[in-house]
């Protein structure tokens, strides 16, 4: 055996290092500094601790903050020195999942006592305490019956339960922190002492494993950083982020209202309806030209349409039944993508009608859990802008190309620049796994020849079909999965499609599935905080309103009001009797983007002054005149 391994690194440069080397060793090698930067490693795409060995050669990368999976370690460590804290407080507290998300962290757990603000500060103050100890975060390999074992000895019924849902070969791993242990796959940082600045957020209520049926936990978010600054940054930015929040822009801005009677599921007021049906108008005109035709399936399916495709096995908790009195059972339909089955075969298809695509703005119904609703962005009704595109197998790279540079096209219209995941086959797949080989294959090759840089996120594609999730960062850095692609191999061999080749023969067609806004609910839901609520003018549900100084220039401001609704300007009228101030500081507020107000001398001139939001007085103009701007911005969907 040799003593030596090759060590490659993302650059292409290569060492020699001796065979046992840890990722520490070989960042000291590299460099003092990144050696104190080092958080972990990542060894043939594979992220592990910084103190395990690498007996063989690899690609090795040294993982620090700036990398994505570096957060990751750090704050899915900052999760597990949370929870020792915990347990230092509360003793006797049980543990349920405690892993990194996209910012930061969460634990949930059981204790007896409801947990307060003050309750948070003390644990905070316990972490920095246990920080400066700055113990080793320590694996050990244990076998079933250890582990049992150990958490038995602790009463800790949750982890004893996740022991007992693995598979018999399972690596059963725990990592210890001082006098805490946890059940952990890791990696972990080296020690506690790395992790610096800490914030613990909010308390929320949880079910164990998300059943209602379940214990309800009390789930502590967090986020901690290396840089004080840093933890400064993000609590500002938090601080603007409640300032956007959609829901309370939403109300003061007149676009929709949540009520108890229909949980989940937004009332859209006027001005929102016109926001919306917007949204839904630039989709159908990027899609005119593309061959696309649209369809509208029923909202109310039997149970049998769901069998077929494989729903009722995977999906059936997230669906709301309905019964018919004569012993049948219907669902609301969670997603457009089975029925649209039936609008391809509803006659025999040959080769030469491929690429077939249909397009869908479908009302679902999803029964997500109460505690789970969260304004627009987590809703039981909602609107999907959908697709579903029939293919020859030859067809795929062409047809994914032309989706990429679709939902490239929308995103720029908005300012966002969209970023890449590609989403494997998850543990409860559907279907032969060589046709999701092929699938995988298939997207991960349209995104390489399109020159698009990805993450690979496995386990996490949908039980039909692996997938392209794209996401977009808002005004406040935070990022956002909107979009998705996903080429399905199964759905068309469960509903047995077919098309005719050009040797007279039966084939099967692929299905893609695509959503470009994803949920258009959870999309506004975006829009409103990207844009704090001041939408651009195209987008805006009033694009102007007409503002009389006093009652004697009405009959003029209708005349303005009329002109611009002729030109197709979304307009409206002020006629309260109030002083002009108070309009003017009212409009504003509603961030309307052009105030036009109306008096004497504009009357005279056939004019308009002019106040643009934020902006202030931009002085007169005639209405002609602004009418050809305000035109020309819409139509330029200026940002």
């Amino acid at each position: 055996m040799q003593d030596v391994i090759k060590i490659t690194f993302p650059n292409g440069d290569g060492r020699e290092f001796p065979r046992g080397a840890t990722g520490l060793q070989i960042a000291e090698a590299i460099s003092a500094g990144l050696a104190r930067e080092a958080l972990g490693v990542k060894v043939d795409g594979k992220v592990m601790d910084l103190h395990r060995p690498i007996e063989a050669d690899a690609e090795v990368q040294i993982l620090t903050w700036n990398d994505e999976e570096g957060k990751e370690i750090y704050w899915h460590s900052s999760s597990h020195l949370m929870a020792h804290a915990i347990e230092d407080i509360f003793p006797g507290a049980k543990f349920g999942v405690g892993p990194a998300i996209e910012e930061g962290f969460y634990y949930d757990i059981d204790i007896e006592q409801v947990l307060t603000p003050e309750d948070l500060a003390r644990i905070e103050n316990r972490m920095a305490e246990l920080s400066k100890e700055d113990k080793p975060f320590e694996r050990k390999v244990l076998t079933r019956d250890e582990a049992l074992a150990f958490w038995k000895g602790k009463n800790d019924q949750y982890k004893l339960e996740l022991i007992d849902g693995f598979a018999e070969d399972e690596i059963i791993s725990c990592y210890s922190e001082g006098s805490f242990t946890d059940l952990c796959r890791g990696p972990h940082l080296p020690s506690a002492g790395k992790i610096k600045y800490v914030k613990l957020l909010t308390v929320s209520g949880s079910y164990w494993k998300g059943d209602a049926k379940n214990t309800q936990l009390q789930r502590i978010y967090g986020i901690s950083f290396p840089k004080k600054k840093e933890l400064d940054e993000y609590l500002i930015r938090l601080e603007e982020a409640r300032k956007r929040d959609h829901r309370k822009l939403g109300r003061e801005l007149e676009l929709f209202s949540f009520h108890d009677v229909a949980p989940g599921a937004p009332f859209w007021l006027p001005r929102g309806m016109k926001l919306f049906k917007e949204l839904q108008k630039m989709i159908r005109e990027l899609l005119d030209g593309a061959g696309y035709d649209e369809i509208l399936t029923p909202i109310l399916v039997k149970k049998e349409l769901w069998e077929q495709s494989g729903h009722w096995q995977h999906y059936k908790e997230n669906m709301f039944l309905v019964e018919d009195g004569e012993d049948q059972i219907f669902s609301l339909k969670p997603m457009n993508c089975p029925e649209s089955t039936f609008v391809y075969r509803h006659r025999v298809r040959s080769y030469r009608d491929l690429p077939l695509r249909y397009s869908e703005i479908g009302t679902n119904h999803r029964n997500e859990l109460s505690g789970a609703l969260n304004g627009m962005f987590r809703v039981r009704q909602f609107h999907m802008d959908d697709a579903h595109i029939y293919v020859r197998p030859d067809q795929i790279l062409d047809e994914i190309t032309q989706l990429l540079t679709l939902v490239d096209r929308f995103y720029k219209v908005f300012g966002f620049e969209p970023f890449y995941k590609l989403s494997t086959r998850p543990e409860e797949a559907m279907g032969d796994p060589a046709l999701w080989d092929t699938a995988e294959k298939g997207l991960a090759d349209a995104l390489q020849a399109n020159g698009i840089d990805y993450k690979l996120n496995p386990g996490d594609g949908a039980f039909y079909g692996p997938k392209i999730d794209i996401s977009v960062r808002d005004a406040l850095s935070r990022s956002w999965q909107l979009a998705t692609i996903q080429l399905d191999f199964q759905m068309p061999e469960r509903f047995e499609l077919e098309y005719i080749d050009e040797n007279n023969e039966r084939q099967r067609p692929v299905m893609i599935h695509r959503a470009i806004m994803g949920s258009m609910e959870r999309f506004i839901g975006v829009l409103i905080e990207h844009f704090a609520g001041a939408f651009p003018t195209w987008l805006s549900p009033v694009q102007a309103a007409v503002l009389p100084i006093s009652d004697q220039f009405m009959d003029y401001g209708r005349e303005v009001e009329a002109a611009l609704r002729e030109a197709g300007i979304r307009v409206e009228f002020d006629d309260r009797n109030e002083k002009i101030g108070y309009k003017i500081r009212d409009w504003e507020m509603h961030k309307v983007p052009y105030m036009l107000i109306v008096g004497e001398k504009e009357k005279a001139g056939s004019a308009v002054s002019v106040r643009r939001h934020k902006e202030g007085d931009l002085g007169s103009r005639t209405v002609e005149e602004f009418i050809r701007s305000i035109t020309n911005e819409i139509a330029e969907k200026s940002l």
